[in-house]
């Protein structure tokens, strides 16, 4: 008989060591948060998935609000003339579009087929930059009517030839803020400004740390004269886009000539802004926290922050428990968290206990309470933290719990982000200085850097836009030019040239 420990039992298999790729599919599948449908590339998103992003939508929503911007919708169907007009960005898009060319079907030989063709064929939203625009060209007259600032959530669809859940799909949901200025300082402090709304949100709501900083040309948005971004590093090293904020310069009003009259009745173009973040949040929660049990949902994400399981064995000892348990999850609910009250549930679901239990673990609520009978007779509660499952459960007074439940939430939150950050800086590398290391270091197993220890590689790039070309055959990219520069003198990891500024070099999903 061996002496070797046995392995230890996860909920989730493969683990992250064994097959990154696939533990992320079967998170996603065991959290409940989306499943594939009958199209290809599409996705179905499933309420404990949805309740996530409503959360996301909430709170972004907040703060769009609360810098001034106003919800609006617009048609998903956009005519190809639109896109014409602005040669960049349809050129941008032209691969991912869906193509409406029929308005109707009819019975041939028994089978339906399109029928009717249109006078112009309709493009399915892939963003909506062209659309926009043409309404703002019939809104916009005079500088009275700026700043113009709308946002609309919405589904887009851009046909992703590699389709993976949540992360890369044909259709997705998002929000998409489109704005419109007299100047290029107001433009450009409102991309700006949003580009921090979206690292405040990631930070703070979350719980994920991100790089700030500006694309590289051969990154921007299509038709942008600038475009910020918020990049985090996921648990096997790569790196995830989570927003973007874009400076379109007065590219798009003048393509779709949207003018005003200046303060000295004169006619300009205004200066435009478009910035977004979408489910592929998702994503990246479960890739940035999830563990071989399944997710770990931040608390102020979480549909259900505490989920109160009764322990019944018996029918004798029923209601005496369920009684308890409901008075408990009333006193939670009273309690409150981040301005609003917490959100508490006892799950009285008639499936065993054991399963119950786990089924919240691998969805990832952030607090587990168990109530057995001698719980109820010493008025105590046995609570287990998801971000803490290995360290066992606690046996708390009730009284004590209700009252110490906010800041043990917020331990929670904190706690997560602080073990993001701390991922993210041990592998952030610094030190590589040639492209020889540089060539080395992105050597290691592409498919499960969990184990390599890759991550990303912050050295000094000389802006040679031929020089990229080399990073083709290792499947990496220039992330951003982070904000926090030291302007110091130093060498082109990629050419020996001399050069100042720093990038972020990475394989991204």
């Amino acid at each position: 008989m061996s002496n070797d420990k046995k392995a230890k039992k996860t909920a989730i298999t493969p683990t992250r060591a064994e097959n990154y790729a696939e533990w992320y599919q079967q998170i996603v599948r065991a959290a409940d948060m989306a499943e594939l449908s009958g199209v290809r590339g599409c996705m179905i998103i499933k309420p404990n998935g949805y309740g996530i992003w409503e959360r996301m939508q909430k709170d972004l929503d907040r703060r769009f609000k609360e810098t001034g911007h106003e919800n609006c919708y617009f048609p998903l169907f956009i005519p190809l003339s639109y896109f014409q007009k602005e040669a960049e960005h349809v050129e941008g898009f032209a691969k991912e579009m869906a193509v409406v060319t029929h308005h109707r079907l009819k019975a041939v030989d028994g089978k339906l087929v399109p029928d009717g063709a249109l006078e112009e064929p309709l493009i399915v939203r892939p963003t909506s930059e062209t659309v926009i625009g043409t309404a703002m060209a019939k809104w916009i007259k005079s500088y009275r009517d700026l700043p113009l600032l709308v946002n609309q959530w919405a589904n887009v669809v851009r046909w992703e030839m590699r389709p993976r859940l949540l992360l890369r799909t044909a259709e997705f949901l998002w929000q998409e803020g489109h704005t419109a200025h007299e100047t290029y300082d107001d433009a450009m402090a409102e991309a700006k400004k949003m580009h921090d709304v979206y690292r405040a949100f990631a930070e703070e709501v979350l719980a994920l740390p991100v790089i700030c900083g500006e694309k590289t040309a051969n990154e921007r948005f299509p038709g942008a004269v600038n475009s910020f971004s918020i990049e985090a590093m996921m648990q096997d090293g790569r790196a995830l886009q989570a927003g973007t904020s874009h400076y379109l310069g007065q590219n798009f009003s003048k393509s779709l000539n949207i003018q005003f009259q200046n303060r000295d009745g004169a006619l300009e173009y205004v200066h435009t802004t478009s910035w977004g973040v979408s489910t592929r949040l998702l994503g990246a929660l479960v890739m940035a926290h999830g563990d071989d049990n399944g997710m770990k949902v931040p608390p102020r994400l979480a549909p259900w922050q505490v989920v109160i399981i009764p322990i019944v064995r018996n029918d004798s000892e029923g209601d005496k428990i369920h009684t308890y348990c409901e008075a408990l999850c009333s006193a939670l609910s009273a309690q409150t968290y981040a301005g609003e009250p917490v959100r508490a549930k006892v799950d009285r679901r008639d499936i065993p206990n054991t399963e119950k239990k786990w089924d919240w673990v691998k969805k990832g609520a952030p607090l587990v309470v168990e109530i057995g009978p001698r719980d109820v007779e010493g008025n105590k509660v046995c609570v287990q933290r998801r971000d803490l499952l290995d360290e066992g459960k606690q046996f708390l007074e009730r009284e004590a719990f209700v009252a110490a439940i906010a800041g043990m939430l917020a331990d929670i939150q904190q706690g997560m982000f602080a073990a993001a950050k701390t991922f993210m800086e041990e592998r952030t590398v610094t030190t590589i200085k040639t492209r020889a290391e540089f060539e080395a270091y992105f050597s290691k197993d592409a498919d499960n850097s969990f184990v390599s220890g890759q991550g990303f590689v912050r050295a000094k790039w000389s802006g040679d836009m031929d020089s990229l070309a080399l990073l083709d055959p290792m499947g990496v990219t220039i992330r951003c030019v982070p904000f926090d520069q030291d302007g110091r003198e130093g060498t082109c990891v990629l050419t020996g040239k001399p050069a100042t500024q720093d990038v972020i070099f990475a394989r991204a999903y």
